[in-house]
């Protein structure tokens, strides 16, 4: 009687999860060809994976400091494009990006909150990025992390 009902519960498992020995009638599963986004156990995106572009939303709540991952200077040093790890939307939205600049270094604070307190937020990691414009060219001058 045992041996019968796990056998029995053996198999309203395997139909429950919708996988029958033998069946292909399913096909693959779209996740199982996915690229990975980024390199396990590195936090660094896999070559060829692209950051999200983002722009600051402004009036969120539970307002934030985020520190950066690295920011890189354009061509003709008048902007930076700044990227950090953060979560998705709309849990983890860009508030704001400060700007503060003198003669030796520029200090940029990403800001982030949420647009909805009452959302249920998986922990999904997302790479993102954001172009801040500058008042004067970097030349030169040292590109600080104002979250640190």
């Amino acid at each position: 009687m045992m041996t019968a009902l796990m056998a029995a519960g053996s198999l309203l498992l395997t139909l429950g999860c919708g996988n029958v020995p033998g069946d292909s009638s399913a096909g693959p599963r779209p996740e199982d060809d996915q690229p990975v986004s980024t390199n396990a156990g590195t936090g660094t995106p896999a070559p060829g994976a692209q950051a999200s572009p983002v722009r600051p939303h402004g009036g969120t709540v539970n307002t934030h400091r985020v520190p950066f991952e690295r920011a890189e200077p354009s061509a003709d040093g008048r902007s930076l494009k700044v990227y950090w790890w953060s979560g998705v939307e709309p849990c983890n939205v860009l508030d704001r990006v400060e700007v503060a600049e003198n003669a030796g270094s520029v200090t940029v604070t990403l800001w982030e909150g949420t647009t909805d307190p009452d959302a249920i937020c998986v922990l999904m990691a997302v790479h993102k990025v954001t172009t801040v414009e500058l008042t004067s060219p970097l030349d030169g001058r040292r590109v600080v992390d104002g979250a640190k």
